[in-house]
């Protein structure tokens, strides 16, 4: 059908009309690109983060159009390195039939595409590897990260670990931008609201305890920032623990063996049994005896591990024995017999008494901490006395 020329008209300032509302959904509809995610993760604390992502890809694949895994390749472990211990979010990844990408560098890597589109989210959680502004700039969303704290309040690879260490009763979890040059100095996009959750039991509390607790709240704030964006710019910061009156910052560095150190001159009966809960068993150094082939004796320094311990209360007072913490010693005069049933015990910088139970020399077994002493020759020829009470001493303190 033809138009006359006032027809014509009318139809265009109805199409003039009509041009705003359509290119404004076009926009909305581009701002709601389905997200295809590249998900960096190690342990079980990404696990739950990874499990609730797949669980809204299958919910809402218009929200979420794909997870791509990254993880680090298996170690070799034990007794000729002849076995390989994976990272248990690559288990995880396999049931939910996940794409994964096992890598140990991203230098010369490229992240893969999902249907000839490239990834627009990267997302990580515990991961370990830095995600270098390469990756990051090619993704169109940046990248998020769940932190199992309060940041800035422990940033660091070991935030359980140092918030059950500095005695703290509250946590939360933090979802956060991934930065271009610092690990955990990103933009805080959500946050457990002030003062954050209770720790339970803080006093005995242990790391999977904690573990257990902030695994599903990381997963959480970590869908809820999905549904509502929270990475599309302008980009809102949302922190308050930094601000928040006479807060004292801890970092929450890597986790080391020196970290279970026994420092017998300034570690408390509650700095060591916290130590001991939350690290796991604690190592001294100690003048330990050994044999060459032809019998000859000769005495070095090796590593104590104390396998099982517990503060006892001392029956009679020990008087000097109690000022001088870190010097193990029994009830008896030497020479010490092996079938004789002794306890050893050693006192703590705030004079607690200590009961060692069963402890590990270097290169042995872990064994009833007397006779393992005993085998040693970590004991001297010198008793002390105190009332009518004989007591031999070690060679020299633990250190």
């Amino acid at each position: 059908m033809l138009l006359n020329r006032s027809s014509r008209v009318l139809l265009s300032r109805k199409l003039l009309l009509i041009r705003p509302l359509f290119t404004s959904r076009c926009l909305s509809s581009s701002s709601h690109e389905p997200l295809r995610i590249l998900f960096c993760g190690s342990d079980e604390f990404s696990i739950a983060s990874l499990k609730a992502l797949h669980e809204e890809h299958k919910k809402e694949p218009s929200r979420i159009a794909s997870i791509d895994v990254v993880c680090r390749p298996g170690k070799r472990v034990g007794r000729g390195l002849k076995k390989i211990r994976e990272v248990p979010i690559k288990a995880a990844a396999t049931q939910l039939a996940l794409p994964i990408h096992e890598i140990d560098t991203f230098t010369g890597w490229t992240p893969p595409q999902n249907e000839g589109f490239p990834i627009n989210l990267v997302v990580a959680v515990s991961f370990g590897l830095f995600v270098p502004p390469r990756i990051l700039k090619g993704a169109k969303y940046g990248g998020l990260n769940v932190h199992p704290s309060l940041l800035p309040d422990f940033r660091g690879p070991a935030p359980l670990h140092h918030t059950l260490l500095a005695g703290r009763t509250r946590t939360g979890v933090t979802l956060q931008t991934l930065h271009h040059e610092h690990f955990d100095h990103g933009i805080i996009l959500s946050q457990t609201p002030p003062p954050g959750f209770e720790i339970p039991n803080p006093e005995t509390c242990t790391v999977p305890e904690l573990l257990q607790v902030v695994a599903p709240e990381g997963a959480r704030i970590l869908i809820e920032g999905m549904r509502n964006r929270l990475f599309v710019p302008p980009l809102k910061e949302a922190g308050w623990r930094a601000t928040e009156a006479g807060s004292k910052l801890i970092h929450a560095a890597k986790i080391k063996p020196e970290d279970r150190h026994v420092d017998w001159a300034n570690w408390t009966w509650t700095d060591i049994s916290r130590r001991n809960r939350i690290l796991g068993p604690l190592w001294s150094k100690s003048l330990v005896a050994s044999e060459d082939p032809d019998g000859r004796i000769s005495f070095g320094e090796k590593r104590i591990i104390f396998t099982k311990f517990e503060e006892v209360q001392a029956n009679r007072d020990l008087g000097q024995l109690a000022l001088i913490p870190g010097v193990p010693f029994v009830d008896g005069v030497p020479p010490l017999q092996p079938q004789e049933k002794k306890e050893l015990y050693v006192f703590t910088k705030d004079g607690r008494l200590i009961r060692i139970h069963e402890m590990k020399v270097e290169g042995e077994q872990a064994a009833d901490a007397f006779r393992a002493a005993l085998k040693a020759r970590m004991f001297s020829n010198k008793s002390f006395q105190l009332g009518a009470s004989h007591y031999t001493l070690f060679h020299n303190p633990l250190h």
